[in-house]
């Protein structure tokens, strides 16, 4: 892929990630930007991420090689009405959108399959904005393709391979697939997390008791319930139909665990819950057992030979031993690329003490 000039439209937590990898991969590659806020611009440019100081209008993109859509999803559907006039015949559109199949009708609507591959890079976190933009947090994350019904073979691999360049995992999909596996997977838990958690706050006494005694297993479910309100409601507005298929699987299985319940039927609750446990351990880390307190952090790491084993023995070296450690791959609205989990608290507390004091950033659940 030609890196001689790069548009991006949105320069936040993803767009400048990904920016920021791609300069330093090619330091001579000139990148110009467009944002919400004029102070984004001024921010990438104090330091030397672009090469503009102001505002663009989209006429400034009219030659360049790639343009990153980095807008949430309805924006970007917006923005391509605008570029299909503008751009070069071989110039390449991509976005990073959560959902991919309204952009994709849209790209088919406008005539765009030649120029447009969809992507996906699932990694980021509650923070946002240039400011928290990270080139390292697209390392080891999965970055999934939705290449449309007119992406040549060559297009393809030349993105598979920038996906790699980024140092993350490409994935390729198309655009139907990949929404429902998110709707799966993303979309519905949060869902489900934010019903869970208003259904607490209507049912809690005066005295919030329910609130004060919530312990880990209700925290973890309902973590994902603190992401971003405005966020969620665009997600909604675009995977929409998926979210709602599978809600409506889910209230069929909440229902029939509620009839397992009435009927007390033993045997197959204990078959439904073995069931769940056996697919859930498998997604596990090589080795996890479940357990009621889960001591772990997360880190961010260079993508270098013999990083984790750098980490591995300064822990051992100082007498802390590691339970598990590996690479998490799906990150989104998670912090850190690396898990390593530890045997109890006090294990914790010391390696959050020594990987800090070696300028570690760690993050604690």
């Amino acid at each position: 892929m030609a890196f001689q000039k790069i548009g991006f439209i949105g320069l936040g937590l993803i767009g400048g990630s990904i920016a920021k990898k791609i300069k330093s991969n090619i330091p001579d590659c000139t990148i110009v930007a467009t944002a919400g806020h004029q102070s984004t611009i001024q921010t990438a440019y104090d330091e030397g991420l672009i090469s503009n100081s102001s505002l663009l209008d989209f006429a400034d993109f009219s030659d360049c090689d790639h343009i990153f859509l980095c807008a949430p999803v309805n924006r970007n559907i917006e923005y391509l009405s605008v570029l299909k006039s503008i751009i070069r015949p071989d110039c390449i559109i991509t976005d990073v959108g959560s959902t991919k199949s309204e952009i994709h009708k849209a790209v088919i609507t406008l005539g765009l399959e030649h120029n447009f591959i969809g992507g996906h890079p699932m990694t980021g976190s509650e923070k946002t904005g240039i400011t928290n933009a990270n080139a390292s947090i697209l390392e080891n994350a999965y970055y999934i393709i939705t290449p449309t019904a007119h992406t040549t073979s060559e297009q393809l691999e030349e993105f598979r391979s920038f996906v790699q360049s980024l140092g993350s995992i490409p994935l390729v999909l198309d655009y139907e697939t990949h929404d429902y596996a998110t709707a799966s997977i993303s979309h519905l838990p949060h869902m489900i997390a934010f019903s869970l958690v208003n259904l607490v706050q209507e049912i809690d006494d005066n005295q919030e008791t329910m609130k004060t005694i919530a312990a880990g297993g209700f925290r973890d479910i309902t973590r994902v319930a603190s992401s971003s309100p405005i966020m969620w409601e665009n997600i909604c507005a675009s995977n929409r139909t998926q979210i709602v298929k599978l809600m409506d699987l889910y209230v069929d299985k909440l229902s029939y665990l509620r009839s397992l319940l009435v009927d007390y039927d033993s045997d197959r609750l204990m078959e439904f819950f073995q069931s769940a446990k056996n697919y859930r351990d498998s997604m596990f880390i090589p080795g996890r057992k479940t357990e009621s307190s889960v001591y772990e952090i997360y880190l961010d790491l260079a993508d270098e030979a013999g990083e984790i084993a750098i980490i591995a023995n300064l822990l051992a070296y100082k007498g802390v031993s590691i339970k598990n450690i590996g690479i998490i791959h799906n990150r989104e609205f998670e912090e850190g690329v690396l898990r390593v989990e530890f045997y109890d608290q006090n294990a914790l507390d010391h390696a959050i003490v020594i990987l800090e004091e070696r300028n570690y950033k760690v993050y604690k659940r």
